[in-house]
């Protein structure tokens, strides 16, 4: 299905962004380091307990030796370091603006993405991240103004899109392996290490249903909702993936104004605006152009289109998609593309 990374990238950005007003109203119950540790451990556990009933037991992980790093620094940034600038933004900010300043988050990952990693950016994708980036400062500067607890609130979140920023391109570089595993690591990972050092500096365990609450709106939130992000990159490359997501924060306010009874004043309107006109510009970006595929060799899912025509040396039955290493040869031609796994090409 030609569309399918599209929307696993709306259905991540559906679950990540109903989880931040949830994690608001759990932050006066549960320390926000803690809190971070508790969902991500959450995360962890249920997507290891589902890939284990996917792969009737253990499976080795098929990571390269090269691709550790990759995820180890995914793990970091956004697994540690976000989440709990994230929590601590929480309590000076509120719901809805902190939902809405989410959107920075795909502005940081396609900078990074263009700077560091040279993925193309048309003047469509540029334009729609300066009108969201508009509406973050309308949004941060309301919120300042209206004592929801000064710069420093709105200066976490920011700090922690930036975190997500860098673990999101990382992710990128070994997004063709299992999605599940690398949802699964970064859970069990980030979960452990915050919560150990929640408990360290004295925090201690909320009553069960807290407990549970908080750890299944982090499987919902983080877990099933990286592993779709990860399906996501695969398919439409850094920024593009960033720039679905970006509806987040739309979903995550609309929960807050009916799940936290806030009010919205006219600068949270035109934030809106600007925001949803980037996200628009993004939906409608068209890539079409003549490339050329290098020779290259991966293992992911896959059925055999235009990119696929390989021999296989092993019985096979003709099932689809199925997933083994292949190798691709050498490959000129024109049609409309992202910046997927197999169109990492530079531009002129």
């Amino acid at each position: 299905m030609k569309n399918l990374p599209v929307v696993h990238a709306l259905l991540a950005a559906a679950l990540f962004g109903a989880s931040t007003p949830f994690a608001k109203l759990l932050v006066g119950e549960v320390s926000p380091w803690l809190l971070a540790g508790l969902m991500y451990l959450g995360s962890g556990l249920g997507l290891a307990i589902a890939r284990l009933v996917r792969d009737r037991g253990w499976r080795p992980s098929g990571l390269s030796r090269g691709e550790w790093p990759w995820l180890l620094g995914a793990i970091f940034f956004g697994g540690v370091l976000g989440p709990l600038a994230l929590m601590y933004g929480l309590t000076r900010t509120s719901g809805s603006a902190a939902s809405l300043l989410l959107n920075l988050e795909a502005v940081l990952t396609a900078v990074i993405a263009w700077v560091v990693f040279k993925e193309n950016a048309g003047r469509r994708i540029v334009l729609g991240m300066i009108a969201i980036v508009a509406g973050g400062v309308v949004l941060s500067s309301s919120d300042t103004q209206a004592g929801a607890g000064g710069w420093m609130g709105p200066l976490m979140i920011a700090a922690a899109c930036l975190c997500w920023a860098i673990d999101n391109n990382l992710t990128r570089r070994v997004s063709a392996s299992d999605a599940l595993f690398i949802a699964t690591a970064k859970g069990g990972m980030a979960g452990v290490v915050n919560a150990g050092l929640a408990f360290a500096l004295g925090a201690t365990l909320p009553d069960g249903p807290t407990l549970l609450g908080t750890m299944a709106v982090g499987l919902l939130g983080y877990g099933v909702s990286l592993v779709l992000f990860v399906l996501a990159l695969r398919g439409l490359g850094t920024a593009r993936t960033g720039a679905y997501f970006s509806t987040a924060p739309f979903i995550g306010a609309a929960v807050s104004l009916a799940l936290l009874g806030e009010s919205s004043s006219a600068a949270f309107w035109l934030a809106s605006a600007l925001m949803a006109w980037g996200v628009w510009l993004h939906l409608t970006e068209h890539h079409d152009h003549e490339h050329v595929h290098e020779p290259m060799a991966h293992r992911h899912r896959h059925v055999h289109d235009e990119h696929h025509q390989h021999a296989h040396d092993f019985p096979w039955n003709g099932e689809e998609p199925h997933e083994h290493w292949h190798r691709h040869e050498a490959l000129v031609h024109k049609h409309p593309h992202f910046p997927d796994i197999h169109h990492r090409h530079p531009h002129r």
